[in-house]
């Protein structure tokens, strides 16, 4: 089946759950992929495995009880170089969406392969950030349609797939095009973000709400201290997922 075909067989968005109304805003979690392939998902996808964790914690925290929480789904595995499937799987989710609830405001959560299709789209009207796991930024990646944008990125400096030191810098891109971004330094996780699996997924909800505007900044007092291609430590970020007033944040280098 050819990938115009896939398109038209079975819907970009997935909706585990459909809530549809009333809605303050959804969140989709496009999971990783590879950089070349034309083959669809296979059935045992363990990207969309590791994403589902994460779909889980967002539908247990009282920030998102009002919030749909669905998948952008995939008709092949790889970016496929300057097609960038992914990416327009992920428009026509939004899409989708859209035609089914009418205007939301959105964030797109993304990993990896998923994080860098998540940064693509969101030039589409309706997204309101891009929260990026471990995300996939190239350099020479475009960021100057994120103006006006969250975008939120925790990076481990150890993951050996993706590099952290690319997603500084496509934050810093992304700042000086017009987007509000942060960037959290992860103390473990690597690539597949297993170990310290907790604190990743608390992050990653605190951050979508926060970008959903849910959540009230995790520094009041000090607010303009928080935002920044930083990056930020980890630990900065870690009171219970209900506090309104964390610890006061530093910046490290």
């Amino acid at each position: 089946m050819s990938g115009s075909d896939r398109s038209s067989a079975f819907p970009a968005l997935h909706l585990p759950e459909p809530r549809f109304l009333p809605a303050a805003g959804a969140v989709l979690l496009l999971h990783g992929g590879r950089a070349d392939s034309l083959a669809p998902p296979s059935a045992l996808n363990l990207p969309d495995l590791r994403m589902k964790a994460f779909a889980r914690v967002l539908g247990q925290d009282p920030r998102h009880a009002d919030v749909l929480i669905g998948y952008v789904r995939y008709r092949m595995r790889g970016w496929n170089g300057e097609r960038a499937d992914p990416v327009h799987d992920t428009r026509r989710a939004l899409a989708e969406l859209a035609d089914l609830v009418g205007p939301l405001p959105v964030v797109l959560l993304g990993h990896s392969m998923g994080a860098r299709a998540a940064l693509r789209a969101a030039d589409d009207p309706h997204v309101r950030g891009v929260v990026a796991l471990a995300p996939w930024c190239p350099p020479g990646e475009p960021a100057t349609h994120l103006a006006h944008r969250t975008v939120i990125a925790l990076h481990d400096p150890a993951d050996r797939i993706t590099s952290a030191t690319d997603t500084w810098a496509y934050l810093h891109r992304a700042e000086v095009a017009g987007a509000r971004v942060r960037g959290i330094r992860m103390p473990a996780g690597r690539h597949a973000m297993i170990s310290r699996s907790g604190l990743w997924h608390s992050l990653a909800a605190r951050s979508t709400a926060e970008a959903l505007g849910l959540d009230s900044p995790p520094c009041t007092s000090a607010p303009e201290t928080m935002w920044g291609a930083g990056p930020l430590d980890a630990a900065m970020f870690t009171p219970s997922a209900g506090e309104r007033h964390p610890i006061r944040l530093r910046r490290s280098h």
